[in-house]
């Protein structure tokens, strides 16, 4: 961006002297001028001058660039311990699904080590090609080589859709490429698709307003048009017989071209809550009632071999602990069951498991929103309810070790 001041129409009023903050203009010959080394190119002074003699000049956006030249959709792959995450299987599923749509190629990007074996499986899951970045450096993280490597590619391939994970790393690197890219990043999306109009556009979307509405993004303007997306959003796609283009690129990285270095990893203990991966979970909201009360929640999670899990109201009343949370601003899940007792179901609770299989809400607000997404609703007092579940389970069980012997 560049700042200039036309001296011809410039009266010298010293208006905008007066808006800058920081003394980026003085006066000089009865006109203004410029200090270059003092001006943030804020704008104050293009809103003070009353009769236009300073414009700001935007060159990249002012260069327009040609749309048509970028094709496909990419993933972009995360890996620990020469695993490929979870999430990156998910994301081959919808990028497949919006692939399809563009009638384009879906790629995806791995940097890593040791996942020469990993990447043929990668076709079953949708992805027509695999890049894959090899170097002994990348069996860990740096973010200087994913930035650099990932932007380069990006330039030469010009994908028109790239889609990262919403994890610690994806959040650290998609916004310096995007950054480098001078192009949009829209992040925590809960929802992908394809305008239907112009055939071209990615609509995506995410709450916004802590929360209280959804908004829908588009990029109409710059390529790639970019999303991080949360792990759990969506369903890993049935495996299909599909062998994937695959392009190993060696990586030359020396230890020079990292400013940081992993001296060691310490490993955490066994995660005792795993709610992302959890088959059936129960979970109680503000209509429990107490602490106490959360008891027959999980009396009834034992009997189904289930997870406990709460809202954010339960959490922020402190009735059970935040690594249990489910919502926006907690854990995204998709089991096979999920079961809200005495959750109202705002959007931030709801973004967090619409991609469960089957939701059975039980609230006494027949009007409550979770009957909104619910596949079996049941009105009534919970705590009469689910204790009545719970022993109807349990007579069950009885009888099935009964009928056995």
């Amino acid at each position: 961006m560049s700042i200039k001041i036309d001296r011809e129409n410039c009266t010298g009023c010293g208006s905008c002297i007066n808006s800058c903050l920081y003394g980026g203009i003085t006066l000089f010959d009865g006109k203004a001028k410029l200090i270059p080394e003092k001006c943030i190119l804020c704008g104050a002074c293009v809103e003070a001058c009353p009769v236009g003699a300073i414009i700001i000049k935007d060159e990249k956006k002012e260069k327009k660039i040609d749309i048509s030249q970028y094709k496909g959709v990419w993933i972009i792959g995360e890996h620990y311990n020469n695993k490929i995450k979870n999430y990156v299987y998910q994301l081959l599923g919808k990028g497949r699904e919006l692939a399809d749509k563009l009638k384009v190629e879906l790629t995806l990007i791995l940097l890593g080590s040791e996942l020469d074996e990993n990447l043929e499986e990668l076709g079953m899951y949708g992805a027509d090609r695999v890049i894959y970045v090899k170097s002994p450096l990348l069996r860990n993280y740096y973010s200087e080589i994913y930035v650099n490597v990932i932007t380069d590619l990006i330039i030469e391939y010009k994908p028109e859709i790239v889609l990262v994970g919403a994890t610690p790393i994806g959040r650290d690197f998609a916004p310096r490429i995007s950054k480098r890219l001078q192009t949009g990043l829209t992040a925590d999306c809960t929802g992908l698709d394809i305008d239907q109009e112009t055939r071209n556009l990615l609509l995506q979307t995410r709450p916004t307003f802590g929360g209280n509405i959804m908004a829908t993004i588009r990029t109409p303007n710059s390529r790639p048009q970019m999303s991080t997306i949360r792990p759990g959003m969506f369903k890993v796609p049935k495996k299909m017989d599909k062998k994937p283009k695959i392009k190993i690129i060696e990586g030359k990285f020396k230890e020079s071209d990292i400013s940081t270095n992993i001296v060691k990893i310490i490993k955490r203990g066994k995660k005792r809550i795993n709610l992302e991966e959890a088959q059936i979970v129960v979970a109680g909201g503000r209509g429990i009632g107490s602490k106490e009360n959360f008891k027959i929640i999980k009396d009834l999670a034992k009997e189904l071999n289930a997870e406990v899990a709460g809202s954010r109201v339960a959490v922020e009343l402190g009735w059970i602990d935040p690594e249990r949370q489910v919502g926006q601003t907690g854990k995204t899940i998709s089991p096979r069951l999920y079961i809200a007792c005495g959750i109202s179901g705002a959007i931030q609770h709801k973004v967090g498991i619409l991609c469960s299989d089957i939701i059975v809400a039980i609230n006494k607000d027949p009007n409550a929103p979770i009957f909104e997404i619910a596949h079996y609703g049941i009105v009534g007092d919970l705590h009469k309810v689910v204790p009545a579940i719970t022993r109807e389970i349990r007579r069950l069980k009885e009888e099935e070790k009964v009928r056995k012997y």
